[in-house]
């Protein structure tokens, strides 16, 4: 681990200078780095990512000196986890004659999904005895093992949650919840959950560099993969924080992101994921190690020529252009869709609401369909549309919409214009709510928000609260002075009866009202 010879050359030059000496030392027994430090603390170098593969080590151990006392440090510790050290060790001669005691500790599992560390006694230098191969040997053995046990027992990835809010944690339970919600729908296993409670978000790392810290030693104690964030990082808080670990990093819009591009299906909807995606990336695209900093001159082309990075640019920016322009074409082909609508005098009703209201399980409920439906979040993307039959020979087209979100990501938004567009000439919107998830107000009104902002707050629409079976006894949700609304359960048909003749009336006598005026104009 440590030769006698080594620690009694650092521990004098420790004492001369009255500074902390420490080295790098590789699995060969090799010195890598000599670095000096203040009578207090060592500054670490930085030399590069982690080794591949969850269950091995940096492959480098650490051996300084303190001067003080043989104890190892908090920041020993961090160092430790934060760069998968093999160990550390810290020496100590009180002065010339005396014994040099060493304390090592090194990464051990705890439990199959977790990590800590082990700190071994304080003992005379030269009464060591540890074969440091051996032991490192065993200690990745049972770290590729432990990473094997976790995900054989769960195929979904592991992430800490990191989540920075005005208020305090029991007031920002909803949005934790829906961000839970969202990494479940990803496929993301959250692991735990550290909220930091500040007046705004450090305009750094979003939450405090010593936080951050702390969340990096848990995230490799739990043996997590990636960080997700909530709220969304900006672009120099995600270079931040990404160069500051080697973790993945993940914030809200990026996760919602994710999850529209696995739901993806149809050309559309994936033409529109990726302009999304572009639009979200394009910021964020910059360089992170030097082979993005090349030159791509040569022949023809010498001097300084366009970067590998103004390369990348350049050709995101070319495909966003030429998905804008396909785009517009979808657009265009849905106008003249809905103009026939409209020549056939057929009214239009969509269903709109947050995600996971049960949009989809109504459409299917009220047409006899058979859309695709789940239990997560944006299990819809694409418009889905049926025709509605009532008595008396009258028929109206049924669209399920995709589903909206607190705090919509305005890039995605804007790629989805073809689709929202829909919403447009809507002659009633059915505003479903999940009346059994807790926070639905608040749901409720960011949904009614969207649509100010989408400039449908003038399109007539009735509030349908769903999922009463869920609630003690069926009751019904009192809506204290909002417009009319119905409570129903989707998976009961009897239940939407009086939502159908609603429908019927408020539909045909709005018609009839139309006739008359245009009656009396054609009159006059």
């Amino acid at each position: 681990m440590v030769t006698l010879e080594l620690g009694q050359a650092l521990s004098e030059l420790s004492r001369s200078i009255g500074r902390q000496v420490g080295v790098f030392v590789d699995r060969r027994g090799q010195v890598e780095s000599v670095f000096v430090g203040d009578a207090n603390r060592l500054q670490l170098p930085d030399f590069g990512r982690l080794r591949a593969g969850r269950g091995r080590f940096r492959g480098i151990r650490l051996i300084h000196t303190h001067l003080d006392q043989v104890d190892l440090t908090p920041d020993d510790l961090t160092d430790l986890a934060l760069l998968r050290l093999d160990l550390v060790a810290s020496l100590h001669q009180a002065s010339e004659g005396e014994p040099i005691w060493i304390q090592v500790a090194f990464l051990h599992p705890c439990k199959p999904a977790e990590v800590s560390h082990r700190v071994e006694p304080a003992i005379a230098l030269h009464r060591l005895d540890l074969d440091f191969q051996q032991l490192m040997g065993e200690l990745e053995s049972e770290f590729a093992r432990a990473a094997r046990t976790v995900v054989t027992a769960s195929e979904a990835s592991p992430a800490v949650l990191v989540c920075v809010g005005s208020t305090s944690r029991d007031a920002a339970a909803g949005r934790i919840g829906e961000m839970r919600e969202l990494a479940r729908t990803a496929g993301i296993h959250i692991l735990e959950v550290v909220y930091q409670r500040r007046s705004r978000p450090d305009p750094r790392f979003a939450v405090g560099r010593g936080k951050l810290e702390e969340v990096l030693v848990r995230a490799m104690q739990l043996g997590a993969e990636c960080l997700l964030f909530d709220p969304d990082l900006t672009p120099a808080q995600t270079r931040a924080v990404s160069n500051f670990t080697d973790f993945k990093v993940i914030d809200r819009t990026m996760l919602i992101l994710d999850i529209f591009a696995q739901r993806a299906t149809s050309r559309e909807g994936k033409l529109q994921v990726e302009l999304a995606q572009l639009r979200y990336t394009l910021p964020r695209l910059v360089a992170k190690n030097t082979m993005m900093s090349r030159l791509a001159g040569g022949i023809g082309g010498r001097g300084p020529g366009e970067t590998k990075l103004e390369i990348n640019r350049r050709r995101a920016r070319d495909r966003l252009r030429l998905l804008e322009k396909e785009i517009d074409k979808i657009s265009r082909r849905r106008v003249l869709t809905r103009q026939r609508r409209r020549q056939r005098q057929m009214p239009v009703v969509a269903i709109v609401g947050y995600t996971n209201a049960g949009k989809s399980t109504l459409l299917n409920t009220l047409t006899s369909s058979k859309v695709f439906t789940e239990d997560k979040l944006f299990a819809t993307l694409d418009p889905t549309t049926r025709r509605l039959r009532f008595p008396r020979e009258r028929e109206v087209v049924l669209t399920d919409t995709v589903g909206f979100i607190r705090e919509l990501p305005t890039d995605l938004a804007r790629a989805f214009r073809a689709t929202l567009e829909e919403l447009e000439d809507a002659d009633l919107l059915l505003h479903l709510v999940d009346a059994s998830e807790p926070g639905w107000e608040d749901r409720l009104d960011a949904v009614e928000r969207i649509l100010e902002e989408m400039g449908l707050g003038e399109i007539d629409r009735m509030t349908v609260y769903n999922k009463m079976d869920r609630l003690p006894g069926g009751s019904s949700v009192l809506c204290g002075g909002r417009r009319e609304s119905f409570s129903i359960s989707a998976l009961r048909p009897e239940t939407c009866r009086p939502l159908l003749d609603a429908m019927e009336r408020r539909l045909w006598s709005r018609r009839r009202a139309q006739d008359s005026a245009s009656r009396v104009g054609n009159a006059t």
